[in-house]
């Protein structure tokens, strides 16, 4: 009896036992994406799923929780079991910018999440109109911008491109009149029409009007130049050293996940997005694989939050 009695209390121990990364996944995987069904990120992620359930043997569901620049997925996913079965896309936004527009986050984006890797990372690209700024530089926008301070202005229609731009301000030390949007399609479109002078925008929609004639690309924000659009200089070869600035998407479990499971992820992940298929979808996409792991993207978020913190505090930028 007492042999049955323990061999009984161990079965329940072990199905109370946590996932290790032998055992994980054995289920499905939920991955909360941010931003709405069909966005960049969404469609990007759902090629991530499909290579990970072909890896790992477990389907990964995605499941669309957009609002509050993905301040909500966050959210969820910061709240859920700490078991490996949740996870959130995470980016530049939620775990390096967002602290500094909303005051009441809803997460901490340091201690609330278990860090797994980085997935891709995309440029922004500095676009201006050739009609109402006829420049093909950044010294010449600068110089434009200097001769006649306070009388342009710049579209933004995210966080991320309206910290960059505050850099470039900071950086070069120009005046201009800032005017916000709901989106970056609404800022291009405006910018396009002539009602603003320049802006930073994603570099896949922004690269796209500027060969389609509609807008001047003057460069790109990432570390090297885009392969599709490789006249267009960085931010760095136009005279502003150590100018980098890309949005970075990344995995994140809730804090306390294991480790080990972490881990497994991570080299799934890389494993997906490194293979020729992988490398070949990002680059269609305008984006470039950026494989990492747990300490890492760790790394990332902290500096990131550190930079992106300075230049909100110089910019003035109240979080509302």
């Amino acid at each position: 009896m007492k042999y049955l009695a323990y061999c009984a209390l161990s079965a329940l121990c072990s199905l109370a036992a946590p996932a290790t990364a032998q055992t994980w996944p054995a289920k499905p995987v939920t991955i909360v994406v941010p931003t709405t069904a069909g966005s960049g990120m969404d469609v990007i992620v759902r090629v991530l799923a499909d290579g990970l359930k072909n890896r790992l043997g477990q389907p990964f569901v995605v499941e669309n929780r957009a609002g509050a620049d993905a301040s909500i997925g966050a959210q969820v996913v910061a709240r859920a079991a700490p078991d490996g079965y949740t996870l959130l896309v995470g980016s530049a936004s939620t775990h390096g910018i967002n602290p500094y527009f909303f005051k009441n986050l809803g997460y901490d984006p340091v201690k609330d999440f278990q860090p797994i890797t980085t997935i891709w990372a995309i440029g922004l690209v500095l676009l201006t109109n050739q009609k109402t700024m006829p420049v093909n530089g950044v010294s010449e926008l600068t110089a434009m911008l200097k001769a006649k301070p306070g009388q342009y202005s710049y579209a933004t229609g995210n966080a991320f491109g309206r910290l960059t731009a505050e850099w470039y301000k900071q950086r070069t030390g120009v005046d201009a009149v800032h005017v916000p949007y709901k989106g970056v399609p609404q800022a291009m479109n405006d910018l396009m029409g002539g009602q603003v002078h320049f802006m930073f925008a994603d570099a896949t929609a922004g690269l796209a009007a500027a060969q389609a004639g509609r807008l001047k690309a003057l460069a790109v924000t990432g570390p090297a130049r885009v392969p599709s659009a490789a006249d267009v200089p960085t931010m760095a070869e136009s005279g502003l050293p150590g100018f980098v600035s890309y949005s970075w998407v990344a995995l994140f479990f809730p804090a306390n996940t294991p480790i080990d499971i972490a881990r497994r992820m991570s080299d799934a992940t890389n494993a997906v997005m490194t293979s020729d298929a992988g490398r070949q979808y990002l680059r269609k996409s305008g984006a470039d694989t950026f494989p990492g792991t747990p300490e890492s993207l760790h790394k990332l978020v902290v500096d990131e939050l550190a930079k992106w913190g300075e230049v909100a505090r110089q910019a003035r930028i109240q979080p509302e």
